[in-house]
């Protein structure tokens, strides 16, 4: 069977025309793009440390990406991340700090679990909504995002603050995914275990997509819910069940984040990585490989862009200009091919017709 490589092909002309805006961004405000982008990719790779932080900032936008990529494969459009994730990691941070005197074997998985379940009812919430009530899944997973904020707001102030009101206490050396081992190994490096749980996540979700019964019906579902149900498929049980791995999924991007990356949880913040998931779902061309390999670019441009305001006159907001570009030309790719489709098949039409009358 012949593979269709059209988006990779339109990844990589998306990543190369953000590129080509960055240096004329660079240009104009009177930088070298080449030694701009020197700096950048020096920014990522220069040591180990730097390595290590660019897969540790990409840790959370893969799981992320994936929770997203997922519903779209599913027919639905899950905008919750963020909130999802905060979920998992309010369920993380209470379990790390209410029972912190168990032993690391034991306190690991049972953060791990619980972060799983919290994103994973933030998910089934807007599920249900849409099965039974067919509220718009975009409409609710954004409300959701609000009401996990609130309740991440009130829950920390209330249970989990240690001198500071913004924040819980830090958990313990034993609840944190960081191994120091690998942080010494790796100068300092925030890498952790998160990034097993990352890639792990991909290949589970990529056998279910591509080697299951449960993958098959849920894409049937997405491609066309109408003939899905005809044949035999609930419907209403895959759109749930789509909810609930996906938010699954951001709740373990919010394990990753507050107990790996960071050691606590602030209040009053919305996640950003639950909305760059979009991107990273849409330049990953919604598989779960390229979400990995973009996540991975955009951890890059993050990690780098410090380094290379540092060593230049280039203010670091370019690299986020280049991300929004990047987006910009995906989602402009994704609608010059449906539009290129729709022409094809007039046409095609046109011909029929034509050699009908004809005879």
């Amino acid at each position: 069977m012949k593979k269709d490589y059209t988006g990779v092909i339109k990844s990589l002309g998306a990543v190369f025309l953000g590129l080509l805006a960055g240096a004329v961004l660079m240009a104009a405000v009177g930088a070298n793009p080449i030694k701009g982008y020197i700096y950048l990719f020096q920014g990522g790779f220069k040591s180990f440390e730097r390595l290590g932080n660019v897969f540790a900032i990409s840790t959370a936008l893969i799981l992320t990406g994936l929770s997203v990529a997922f519903a779209f494969r599913t027919g639905l459009f899950n905008i919750g991340a963020s909130g999802q994730m905060l979920m998992g990691g309010l369920a993380a941070t209470a379990v790390a700090l209410t029972f912190d005197n168990l032993p690391r074997i034991i306190l690991l998985p049972f953060m791990f679990i619980v972060a799983l379940l919290g994103g994973a009812l933030w998910g089934i919430i807007p599920g249900l909504l849409k099965a039974k009530f067919n509220v718009h899944e975009v409409v609710a997973t954004i409300m959701m995002n609000w009401i996990a904020y609130w309740i991440v707001y009130y829950t920390v102030k209330a249970y989990f603050t240690a001198g500071l009101e913004t924040e819980t206490a830090s958990i313990s050396a034993a609840a944190q995914l960081r191994l120091p081992w690998l942080t010494d190994f790796l100068n300092g490096s925030y890498l952790n275990m998160g990034i097993l749980i990352a890639i792990g996540s991909v290949i589970i979700i990529k056998l279910i997509l591509d080697k299951t019964t449960l993958g098959y019906e849920l894409k049937a579902v997405g491609f066309n819910r109408h003939a899905a149900r005809y044949a035999g498929i609930k419907v209403n049980r895959s759109i749930i069940l789509s909810m609930m791995i996906a938010g699954g999924l951001a709740g373990l991007a919010g394990l990753t984040y507050y107990t790996g990356y960071s050691i606590n949880m602030q209040i009053g913040v919305l996640p950003v990585q639950g909305f760059d998931g979009i991107a990273v779902a849409l330049l990953g061309a919604t598989t779960p490989w390229g979400v990995f390999f973009a996540a991975t670019f955009f951890g890059l441009l993050h990690a780098g862009k410090g380094f290379m305001s540092a060593n230049t006159v280039i203010p670091p907001q370019i690299a986020d200009t280049i991300i929004a570009i990047i987006i910009y030309f995906t989602a402009t790719s994704l609608f010059i091919e449906k539009l290129w489709v729709r022409f094809k098949t007039k046409r095609a039409e046109t011909k029929k017709i034509k050699s009908g009358g004809d005879e």
